[in-house]
């Protein structure tokens, strides 16, 4: 029987356990994972209901007026910015490539002209609904369930992307718009193309599901408009709830890459001795850059290196990111406008092959190519939009054919019968994943295949992809036989990075990735990985290791380091994150606000002290510009916590709530807030609600049973820690609560629903 004493006590044990360990939750604005190139699918519920149901209705007076009907928006001429048209006289063969470009149609007016759907009486069964495309007087016209679940009917008023896809964009209430669930497979009927389908075929989506198109991951306006057109504000009024979004151009025009071009314009009529020739950015990278072959057969660079202001241009769009302001500052550092995704889960793979959609520049910054210099401009035509060269074509202008794309490589025989063709240089160091339902896209890693790393880490690999029915140790002693010994790769961090994921505090883990992200000739972003992994291991070698990145060159390593004090002692940690407070790029400036937002201020200086203050002010702009997201309202919650107004944060935790009505940090963080305003009522209040909405999330179970403690109500307590221990064994702070929780009440009874920690016995 448990002693008295443990029972008197196990509340305070469980309070203290519970303030040293509960999580208070933190989401990088959204805009982070949630800003792909094309509509994503991920949402919350939320758009006005239609008024009709039975048959169809036309979609409510709220959801009927066109957002920027017209070709520019009135920003267009104060901005600098004058049109692609202006730039046809001067670069007519550059125009005219780019006219043909997907750049160029990325997104249209519904017209004849860009219509590539079936919307002459098509129909489409999804859901246990009839839904329909029909065309009217020389409009478009859908006819789905609207966010009531009821049919109604939406006109057309953009089309978005032209192949393998198109998508189409409908009006929503408060200036937004939204696509719809159904896209056009734009490929040849022989490839299975030429129909409709929904972008979730194999689920049923209904009105109020997180994937549903009426809500927010599906919103124009935030996923989707500042890749799509050209110098793109979002302009979100949180007040009105209304977006008043604005561009220069429909599409992707030139200045969507050069910048503005009236500067250049001036320029071409005076020419003044302007180097920049009055542009904001110039890519001569490529411009007396010549590549010699090596007696390996690969060649090498004979200029300087890349300044990576190409593939930075290309990155804002083709990439994971968050956006960090708008529009876009051609010629600046990437993370002055976007911070890049590391290589987490469940984006990449721990190899870092792509695993969720990412876009392209995550995965080329970890190629040997990108250290070797080679641009996207180098592969592709960047005005067309294509390759420079068909088939393997593209790789011969580097690696020599006659000894890449032969056997005696590639240990791949065309056979008639059974392999009809050698397989492409792609197949193998460029492996494919498929988005969107038809989508098809290349990771840029240009990878050694690696299935031995399969075997040790259960992780695809490329010969798989092909050889599905064989098992990844068939090709690993396959790869092995061919070359005498394991294979290797430039990417030499998988097992490092898969034990962060797996035993994030281990001390032998921490030592791996304290070396890792100290490597200079690992990639940046695997680097920055590591750094942001050691934040579960805050340790003085670790703080050494963090302080040093804290003056690299590269502002992603700053940025990832500074994020990775924060589970340090910040009396320790203030003093050198401080300077990072006037950092050039923005993104890392933000950064450090964040991590030292309420900070005490006598661990730092006064003029650290003013220069908080005003990165503090960024780092509110930034997120106040994603003000239409939860997450963003989420984050700005916690920065009011921690600087001591917990008005402003109480009401940003309700916007995030209205937002988003399911997302769980924020019932967890302001649940906090209001304990420490001694308003344990109204958190439990709170938490009850969530929990009514989302009956199977651990974290709010948890966070009720904590709250129930501190009220005194022991016994009630039980069952939703009880629950948070079954729902998420591998939690231990959830395990170990519950075990004293129950030892306590319960002493005669063996804790049977509690799991041991991981790692104990």
């Amino acid at each position: 029987m448990a002693s008295p004493r443990i029972a008197r006590w196990w509340p305070l044990a469980v309070l203290i356990l519970a303030l040293a360990g509960l999580t208070v939750w933190r989401a990088s604005t959204g805009a982070s994972s949630l800003t792909p190139a094309d509509a994503s699918t991920a949402s919350a519920p939320g758009t006005k209901p239609g008024a009709a149901h039975g048959d169809a209705a036309e979609a409510p007076p709220a959801a009927a007026a066109p957002v920027s009907p017209s070709g520019s928006s009135p920003a267009r001429a104060a901005s600098g910015f004058v049109g692609s048209d202006r730039c046809a006289p001067c670069h007519a063969e550059e125009h005219a490539a780019w006219k043909g470009s997907q750049h160029a149609r990325a997104m249209q007016h519904a017209s004849a002209a860009t219509v590539l759907g079936d919307f002459e009486g098509a129909r489409l069964q999804y859901a246990g609904q009839v839904h329909r495309f029909d065309r009217q007087d020389g409009r478009y016209w859908v006819t789905t369930d609207g966010p009531d679940g009821q049919l109604h009917r939406y006109e057309v008023l953009y089309t978005f992307g032209v192949d393998p896809l198109q998508q189409y964009l409908v009006a929503g209430p408060g200036g937004r718009l939204q696509a719809l669930p159904f896209a056009w497979d734009a490929r040849p009927r022989a490839r299975g193309g030429q129909r409709w389908y929904h972008l979730h075929e194999r689920d049923s989506v209904r009105a109020g599901d997180v994937l549903h198109w009426t809500g927010a991951s599906q919103n124009w306006n935030h996923m989707c408009a500042e890749c799509h057109s050209t110098h793109v504000t979002k302009g979100y009024d949180a007040a009105a709830d209304r977006f008043t979004t604005t561009w220069s151009e429909l599409s992707v025009g030139c200045e969507g890459c050069h910048g503005g071009g009236a500067r250049h314009l001036d320029w071409t009529e005076a020419r003044t001795p302007d180097p920049s020739k009055g542009l904001d950015v110039r890519f001569d990278e490529r411009q007396s850059a010549t590549w010699t072959r090596l007696p390996s057969g690969t060649a090498r660079r004979a200029k300087s290196p890349s300044s990576g202001t190409e593939s930075a241009t290309c990155a804002f769009c083709h990439s994971r990111r968050e956006t960090l302001s708008q529009p876009l500052r051609h010629g600046a550092p990437l993370l002055d406008s976007a911070a890049l995704e590391l290589l987490t889960a469940p984006l990449y793979t721990p190899d870092g092959v792509m695993s969720d959609e990412v876009f392209t520049y995550g995965s080329f910054q970890q190629s040997k190519m990108a250290h070797a210099g080679v641009t996207c401009s180098d592969c592709h035509e960047p005005h067309a939009g294509r390759l420079r060269a068909e088939g393997n074509g593209v790789c011969a202008s580097c690696h020599d054919p006659a000894r890449f794309d032969v056997p005696a490589h590639h240990h791949h025989v065309a056979n008639a019968a059974a392999t009809p063709a050698a397989p492409r240089c792609v197949d193998c160091h460029m492996p494919a994943r498929t988005y969107m339902g038809v989508d098809v896209r290349h990771d840029h890693g240009f990878r050694v295949p690696r299935p031995d790393l399969s075997v040790r880490l259960g992780i695809p690999d490329a010969c798989t992809d092909c050889h599905a029915q064989k098992p990844a140790r068939w090709a690993a002693d396959a790869v092995q036989a061919w070359l005498g010994r394991p294979a290797q790769g430039y990417q030499a961090y998988a097992e490092v990075l898969a034990r962060a994921r797996t035993a994030p505090g281990d001390p032998a883990v921490a030592a791996e990735l304290q070396q890792l992200a100290a490597d200079r000739d690992i990639p940046a972003i695997a680097r920055a990985t590591a750094l942001a992994s050691l934040r579960a291991a805050p340790t003085a070698a670790t703080l050494a290791v963090l302080r040093a990145a804290l003056a690299d060159p590269d502002p992603l390593l700053r940025r990832a380091a500074l994020g990775a004090l924060e589970s340090h002692d910040p009396r320790r940690t203030a003093p050198v994150a401080a300077p990072l407070l006037v950092d050039p790029v923005r993104g890392v400036r933000v950064e450090a606000a964040r991590v030292l937002a309420g900070v005490d201020l006598g661990a730092l200086s006064e003029r650290a002290a003013q220069d908080l203050d005003g990165a503090l002010r960024e780092y509110i702009a930034t997120q106040t510009l994603h003000a239409d997201r939860a997450e963003a309202q989420n984050n700005l919650g916690l920065v009011f916590t921690r600087t001591g107004k917990p008005r402003d944060a109480e009401q940003a935790y309700l916007a995030a709530l209205r937002v988003e009505p399911g997302y769980v940090p924020t019932y967890v963080n302001l649940a906090d807030l209001y304990r420490g305003l001694g308003r344990d009522a109204d958190g439990v209040a709170l938490l009850r609600r969530g929990i009514t909405r989302l009956p199977d999330q651990a974290e709010l179970l948890h966070a009720l049973g904590l709250a129930l403690v501190r009220q005194g109500h022991r016994a009630q307590a039980l069952e939703p820690l009880k629950r948070a221990a079954e729902l998420a064994p591998d939690q231990a702070r959830f395990q170990i609560v519950y075990q004293a929780a129950l030892t306590a009440l319960r002493p005669s009874t063996p804790a049977v629903h509690a799991q041991p920690p991981p790692g104990r016995p």
